[in-house]
């Protein structure tokens, strides 16, 4: 099996559906605390693979761990050390603010009084207090993704996945989500986010870019900008598109 060394191993990672291969052998790690960006066009295979990392869907083959457990043994073990946060929002519209929190932080298995006061916390910080009570249907399209992201770490898990979080948002909240992203990194979340916007590969220490099922080139931003002689992002993964 894959070594340990990293909080998250994957050697020749296949998933086919019939005939389809939508994962060709991807390999690659992630560094515990990193922000480490899985980068592609709609329909590269992004969130397939990411399901299987999150433990939701088996591999066809490939050897994976993810936070010192194996995808095909310990998928239940992987679900209580991450949090997930799907790009469709995954939190109820019809509850409020306030009974959404308390209904994620009870299935991640906090008490009570924890529950309590990092609500409190959490509202303050996100400056919701006043609208607590309010249903998730009635707040604007920005608060529901920072509140949908601050839900997926509140129980604070070893590794947070998230899946084109930033969506149809506009420019300026995707910026103060991305700081939300740094800031949870600072407490020793390490975060594995998939996205199409290429701006956004700038601010994650390490990325990825797939096209067609494939991994074709894995380094920092400004590794990557350098080795396709390009001045940004966009430009490196319009090279890599046309190959």
């Amino acid at each position: 099996m894959v070594q340990q060394e990293h909080i998250i191993e994957v050697k020749d990672l296949v998933k086919k559906f019939g005939s389809f291969t939508a994962n060709d052998r991807l390999s690659f790690h992630v560094e515990k605390g990193e922000i480490f960006g899985f980068l592609g066009a709609n329909g590269a295979g992004k969130t397939t693979a990411m399901r299987i990392l999150c433990g939701l869907s088996y591999p066809s083959s490939g050897e994976i761990m993810v936070a010192g457990h194996d995808v095909y043994r310990e998928r239940e073990k992987i679900k209580k050390k991450i949090g997930y946060m799907s790009q469709k929002f995954s939190l109820y519209e019809d509850l409020t603010v306030s009974e959404n929190i308390r209904l994620y932080a009870g299935i991640y298995g906090l008490r009570k009084k924890q529950i309590a006061t990092r609500e409190e916390q959490l509202l303050e910080r996100l400056g919701m207090l006043q609208i607590r009570d309010r249903f998730i249907s009635e707040i604007p399209l920005g608060w529901k993704q920072k509140l949908a992201f601050s839900v997926a770490i509140f129980h604070q898990p070893a590794i947070v996945f998230l899946d084109e979080p930033t969506g149809g948002v506009d420019p300026i909240t995707r910026r103060q989500f991305w700081e939300m992203i740094h800031d949870a990194t600072e407490e020793g979340i390490t975060v594995f986010v998939t996205t199409h916007y290429m701006d956004e590969a700038e601010y994650c220490d390490r990325v990825s870019i797939m096209v067609e099922g494939r991994i074709e080139a894995l380094d920092t931003p400004a590794a990557l900008k350098q080795q396709f002689e390009s001045e940004n992002m966009n430009e490196v993964f319009l090279k890599l598109a046309r190959k």
